[in-house]
């Protein structure tokens, strides 16, 4: 297999592409890197499509690998073929080769082993070839005899020598890899997977197909009994395809089975099956008796050897996909949130609500640093409200606070009920804190607590409890949302669903690429990025990223890009790998604000040069070169004469235009509100603005501002038919929805946006 070429097709790329991109991959290059200073060699293929890439040519080289340890252990017994080794060389799946393996694959003892070691293969292909000319029984007792040295290997009976070629004959059919691989893709298409409720005996069953009255009542009690996982009451008498059953009701099924709630099976079509085998195996019957043995050991073969194989295959595949599905959709909801705009100079109060214990705040100033902290009581038992007030308005008036972030966790309810009130009493008493307007937002704390209390949050705040780094996170979870979360677990930060029932490994690969995608395409200031943010940065890892704290700490800030190269382990490799990712702004080297590369720092001076430029006056008042690329003319012309690909070159034109630029300031800003509302005042049919929180494949989670999200199902997402809510809405984005109805028991809020 050639392995650039079946990459090309699968994704849709030319060979030449995907030629380039394993070079760069095998050469240590990031795939940041790759795509953003890399477009000439592979023709501009952006990070995702590399991702793919990089994704299916591990799968190819690790079937590759495999390939050749299977031909090794099938010709060390002495059995491979040229046939054979032709067709595991062609094979392009991993199930294909393990197909064509399984016959020679080292086994447990089976029955069949036992049967040949009493001799019994000749018989089992007398048998297959219906060669008995109808003296079955005469042939078989030919095979009776009694091994004195192994006993074990003796035959009594006619009757057990055929049931031994019968055993025989059902494991050479469960190896063909042409019936496995026949079967797995009609019950791909046909099977349809079953779950239903585990009663307490042990047994699955519905009160629609119970028929007794104990049954019933049994049922009842077990239902009684499972009332905190309710959540799988849809699942309890249910069955759908498995070509057609969605990721996340796969995920939840398995679920309710890990947690002993559900009995799940397949249903396959297995008389359809069983007629396709006799059918390629039988054919027209030549001997009765030798036909009814195959009969037999055809059945044998697929309930005993190839029903619970395929069963689980299928269940691992349906798995797969879903996770697979999941993955992305996380992937997709992390990246949009770690995306949101940050909110520039303002100074922000990070409150952490609590009951008994009380209410954490932290002041945080537009650069991230914690000015105060302070613990108040206004939320029940204490209800300390008066003396609340006086601490947050002498912290208002002397910080000049401009927005609350509250988190949204346990007292939030009451927590807002006071901070707007809080904000009538000082638009209405006319205060210095009250004419700048004050505002507050609610944030996901989802991961707080466990980053609050980690070794990292003790090192980056030592003098701080654990309330007080927390209040300091939702502050700072507004200011920068990407420089916040990356220090936390993405498992932990809400936007995913059934994460930790996924492949651990592949979840955090998949993450963590999403994460170092967020962080490239940002950029990084070099003096003030925390280590597990320059950790992500393409070339850096944890080591090297404490190594630039631990050096900026030591020597002060860094004065150029150059100055990296000081840095303990950061040699020209790692260099060339994050270099342009790293900004520094009002250093001794204009261009390192930018994401322009220092490689092409000698073409970008030429190019200000001859349009008559000035290289100092980037970051200055002046800003940026904004008619740039009008005064360039010809791209092509212009790459040539400065001698770099016109891809560098354009890059580099819409950098100094606006350099240091941050791609997030074009998503939707947060809302702030100045005033409180509850589910109490939702109404049917009632429009309000609302921010996505999370999407999931049946939906779209909204804050409308009432604490609880409002499910927006993808059915009311839009007029048109959409297979997936990314197609409509992403993580953060502002929507108008309309109440369709509110459940205060069972605290849910069904929204609209049609």
């Amino acid at each position: 297999m050639i392995i650039s070429q079946k990459i090309a097709e699968e994704l849709g790329i030319r060979p030449e592409q995907a030629e380039a991109a394993i070079s760069l991959i095998d050469e240590g290059n990031t795939i940041p890197f790759i795509s953003r200073y890399r477009k000439e060699v592979t023709g501009s293929l952006n990070d995702e499509q590399l991702r793919s890439l990089d994704e299916k040519l591990r799968y190819l080289r690790g079937l590759e690998e495999r390939k050749a340890a299977v031909l090794a252990s099938i010709e060390s017994q002495g059995k491979l073929t040229d046939e054979l080794r032709a067709a595991i060389e062609a094979a392009d799946k991993l199930v294909t080769v393990e197909d064509l393996y399984r016959p020679y694959k080292p086994k447990r003892r089976t029955r069949a082993m036992i049967a040949m070691e009493k001799g019994l293969r000749p018989l089992a292909d007398t048998i297959l070839g219906q060669s008995a000319a109808g003296k079955l029984a005469e042939i078989a007792a030919s095979y009776i005899h009694t091994d004195e040295e192994d006993p074990a290997k003796s035959v009594a009976t006619a009757e057990e020598a055929i049931a031994g070629a019968a055993d025989i004959i059902a494991e050479d059919i469960s190896d063909n890899a042409s019936y496995r691989d026949a079967i797995r893709k009609v019950c791909g298409k046909t099977a349809v997977v079953y779950s239903e409720l585990k009663v307490a005996s042990g047994k699955a069953g519905s009160s629609s197909k119970s028929s007794t009255a104990n049954a019933d009542a049994d049922e009842e009690a077990a239902i009684d009994a499972l009332d905190e996982k309710r959540v799988f009451e849809a699942y309890y008498d249910y069955n759908e395809p498995i070509s057609k059953i969605p990721g996340h009701r796969i995920l939840a099924i398995n679920r309710g089975e890990a947690e002993g709630v559900l009995n799940v099976t397949l249903e396959m079509p297995e008389d359809n099956i069983i007629s396709a085998l006799d059918r390629a195996i039988i054919g027209s019957v030549k001997d009765a008796d030798c036909a009814a043995v195959l009969r037999d050991a055809i059945r044998d073969s697929y309930k005993r050897l190839i029903a619970p194989s395929i069963e689980r295959e299928l269940r691992t595949s349906m798995t797969e996909r879903a996770e697979e599905g999941a993955m992305k959709m996380f992937g997709k909801n992390l990246e949009q949130l770690l995306m949101q705009p940050p909110i520039a100079g303002m100074t922000v109060l990070g409150w952490d609500p609590a009951y008994r214990t009380g209410c954490k705040l932290a002041v945080v100033d537009p650069t991230g640093k914690v000015l105060d902290t302070a613990v108040i009581y206004p939320t029940p038992p204490h209800n300390k409200t008066e003396e609340a007030k006086r601490v947050l308005k002498k912290m208002i008036s002397k910080y000049g606070i401009d927005v609350i972030s509250l988190g949204n966790g346990t007292a939030s309810r009451e927590s807002e009920q006071f901070i707007c009130e809080l904000i009538r009493e000082l638009d209405h008493e006319g205060s210095a804190a009250g004419t700048h307007h004050l505002k507050y937002v609610i944030v996901n704390e989802a991961g707080a607590s466990v980053y609050s209390a980690s070794e990292l949050a003790t090192q980056e705040m030592p003098g701080f409890d654990v309330g007080q780094r927390s209040s300091a996170s939702m502050a700072r979870r507004l200011q920068d949302p990407l420089a916040e979360l990356v220090k936390m677990d993405p498992k932990s930060i809400g936007v995913g669903q059934y994460q930790h029932d996924m492949d651990q490994k592949k979840l955090a690969e998949s993450l963590g690429a999403v994460i170092e995608d967020c962080v490239n395409k940002v950029g990084v200031d070099l003096n003030t990025a925390s280590a597990p943010l320059l950790s992500y940065v393409s070339g850096i890892n944890k080591t090297i990223a404490g190594n630039i704290v631990s050096y900026r700490e030591a020597n002060g800030r860094f004065r150029n890009r150059r100055e990296l190269l000081k840095v303990a382990k950061l040699g020209p490799k790692a260099y060339e790998q994050c270099a342009g990712f790293l900004r520094i702004r009002g250093g001794s080297e204009p261009l390192d604000q930018t994401a322009v590369h220092p490689e092409s720092y000698a073409a970008a001076k030429l190019l200000l040069e001859r349009l008559g430029y000035d290289v100092k006056a980037l970051g200055t008042a002046t800003g940026g070169f904004g008619d740039i690329r009008s005064r360039a003319g010809s791209i092509k012309k212009l790459a040539t004469e400065l001698g770099i690909g016109e891809p560098t070159l354009k890059d580099i034109i819409s950098e100094l235009e606006k350099p240091g630029r941050d791609p997030r300031d074009e998503m939707p800003k947060p809302v702030l509100k100045s005033d409180v509302l509850s589910m109490e005042d939702l109404k049917e049919g009632m429009r309000l603005k609302g921010t996505v929180r999370n999407i999931v494949d049946f939906g779209a989670f909204v804050d409308i501002g009432v604490h609880q999200d409002g499910l927006v199902h993808i059915s009311r997402m839009s007029e048109r038919f959409i297979k997936s809510p990314l197609e409509v809405v992403s993580v953060g984005d502002v929507v108008d929805v309309t109440v369709v109805s509110v459940d205060l028991k069972k605290q849910r809020i069904a929204l609209s946006m049609v």
